[in-house]
Order: C-alpha cells, then structure tokens, then sequence
C-alpha cells in the first residue's frame, strides 16, 4: 500500500505527485495530474495505483482527493500526441500539470523513469503510484479525469465503444476502426490507426 515514505525522504515541502493516464489508447488525450496534500493526515485511506482499483472506488477517491488536496491537471490531446510523439506529449501533460496548481511545489515525484522540465526539483520512482501516496492520488485523478473525457467523446464519435473501452486497443475497438475508419480522435501517429487511414480517405 502507498505511503509518505518518500515524501517524508526527500527533505522538500511542499511535495506534489504526478503521474498520467492515457499513454496506450488508440484515441483520445494523454491526461496527467499533480496532488499536494497540505495536511498529509487528513488525505483519505485506501489510495492506491488506480490500476488496482475498481471505477467505482476510482469515482469516490477522485472526490475525496479533491476535497482535501490541491490539484492540477495537464492535457495533451490526439492533435499534440501526432506532432510530439506520446512520449514528449506525456511530458508536456505532466509539466502542464504541475502549472496548474495553486500552490508551488518545492519537489515533484514522478511515476515512471522520466520527468519534463519543472521549475523545481524532481524525483522519478519507477512503479510510483503503488508507492507513494501523492503519486497514488494523482493517478486515480488523471485516471477518472480521462474516463470521463472518453465517456464525452463517446457520445461525439458514436460506435467506437469509448465510453466502455476509453480508447484503449482492445479487440471490440480495433475491429470499429476497422469497419468505420479512425475518427478525428483517433491518434494517426500510432501504427494501427495510421494502416486503417485509407478507410477515411475512400469514403470521403
């Protein structure tokens, strides 16, 4: 289970976790969030990599988060992820999401290997968001953030199953690219998007 550990090891206050969702999917935006929490006793139990937890549970730690945490969200939509590659584009959500907060972190704890540029410090812990509570927190926000957006999207680009699948390369999703072509959210830089670009072009 998560914990302070590392935001009581690294000697820095205030801490913000960072982290994103939306690397994988075929469509849609990369989302990444920056928690703080001021007072680090009254963060809610149970917070967790956002993986691990069901939609449900996602859905009532998303609000408690916000309630007692600063919180900042990054986006980078399809449209940036096709000019700057989703890595460079994961980046750029992760800076926008530390931008975004009100109060300014003296250090930031990143999921993952990588960090953007940040004006202050930062730290990078592989497997983060089951180690760290802030990053924890950030993931479950970025994570319910993009469901949310997929759910909107699904009701723009009917019968491509967002709202069940968010985007991700699941086989109900590749065979409606298949038979209706990528749609304007659909990322062309990913490889099998870009094979299934002559469907739109022939039935234009």
């Amino acid at each position: 289970m998560a914990d302070f550990a590392f935001e009581r090891r690294c000697g820095a206050n205030p801490v913000c976790g960072v982290d994103e969702a939306g690397r994988g999917p075929l469509a849609g935006p990369v989302v990444a969030a920056a928690v703080i929490f001021p007072d680090r006793r009254r963060r809610p139990n149970g917070l967790d990599d956002s993986k691990v937890l069901n939609a449900a549970r996602r859905e009532i730690l998303f609000d408690r988060i916000m309630a007692t945490a600063v919180v900042g969200v990054g986006v980078c939509d399809h449209e940036e992820i096709d000019i700057y590659n989703i890595y460079y584009a994961n980046l750029r959500a992760m800076a926008r999401a530390v931008a975004a907060l009100s109060v300014i972190p003296e250090m930031a704890l990143i999921d993952g290997n990588a960090a953007p540029a940040l004006n202050c410090r930062s730290q990078t812990i592989v497997g983060g968001d089951g180690k760290s509570v802030s990053i924890a927190a950030a993931s479950i926000i970025a994570k319910v953030t993009r469901d949310r957006m997929m759910v909107e999207l699904d009701g723009v680009y009917p019968g491509y199953g967002f709202a069940a699948h968010k985007g991700y390369a699941c086989p109900a999703h590749k065979a409606a690219i298949r038979e209706l072509g990528p749609c304007p959210v659909h990322r062309r830089s990913f490889r099998f998007v870009a094979e299934h670009l002559h469907l739109v072009k022939s039935a234009a």
